[in-house]
């Protein structure tokens, strides 16, 4: 079907475009997840609202990806538990503050936020509690989605403030068109076919590939799971399960 070969092209665009562009970002990006990986700590990462969420949840207890993620996998804006609570949850003012606490975000912690419009409460409130606390925040976002949405428009945080544009270590471009759909007909005026999770999940993957690199080149071996279904021991696994277990509460 045409339609199907004109979304692959999008898609194939946007990730050329990440390939083009962001290389150097993600780098950055990896080298405070080497620090990390190095000094024993977490790696927290966030999607602040509806689909965002399943950033998070792509980086948990993956297959080659690393182990000592910690997700904060919250009830109240994850779909599962009703799209429009969600939508409520998520541009509700300080909701973030007891959020990070309860997920033990600390001093120095890298925190990733992952939310391509980037402009909800939750999202804004995130960074700027991270900061507070002294997390670096790393943000994957497309500058030019939150730019698109009116500064009147209820989804906003009440500052109206984009997350491309607040204090944030490293940004990274998720490239995500404004309107999320790619695809259009002739015959109907609503785009379809969206494209920021599978662009959110290229950049997060890309990430842990380029810190699973570093890694190696400082001769330091990364944790990262094995695939449970190719071997009937899973030794490193069990051993990941047995550290990790009471550390990553969605273990």
């Amino acid at each position: 079907m045409k339609s199907v070969e004109i979304y692959h092209k999008k898609v194939q665009n946007c990730l050329d475009a990440i390939l083009e562009n962001e290389q150097e970002n993600i780098a950055r990006a990896a080298d405070l997840l080497v620090e990390a990986v190095k000094k024993d700590r977490l790696i927290h990462v966030i999607g602040t609202g509806g689909h965002s969420s399943m950033a998070a949840e792509e980086m948990l207890c993956r297959a080659g990806g690393l182990v000592p993620v910690n997700p904060l996998l919250e009830q109240g804006y994850n779909l599962a538990h009703g799209a429009f609570r969600s939508s409520m949850v998520e541009r509700l003012p300080g909701y973030a503050k007891s959020l990070l606490e309860y997920y033990q975000v600390e001093k120095d912690a890298v925190l990733i936020v992952v939310n391509s419009y980037g402009i909800n409460s939750l999202t804004i409130d995130t960074v700027i509690e991270a900061k507070k606390i002294g997390a670096k925040v790393i943000a994957v976002t497309s500058p030019e989605s939150s730019r698109a949405v009116p500064k009147n428009h209820p989804a906003r945080h009440p500052s109206k403030q984009n997350l491309c544009r607040l204090d944030i270590d490293v940004l990274i471009d998720c490239r995500m068109p404004a309107g999320d759909a790619v695809v259009e007909f002739r015959n109907y005026k609503q785009k379809i076919a969206p494209v920021s999770t599978i662009l959110n999940s290229f950049v997060l993957n890309s990430l842990v590939a380029c810190t699973v690199e570093k890694l190696l080149a400082q001769n330091i071996e990364p944790p990262v799971w094995e695939d449970a279904n190719l071997s009937s021991e899973n030794r490193t696994n069990a051993k990941y399960w047995e550290e990790y277990f009471d550390k990553i509460k969605h273990l």
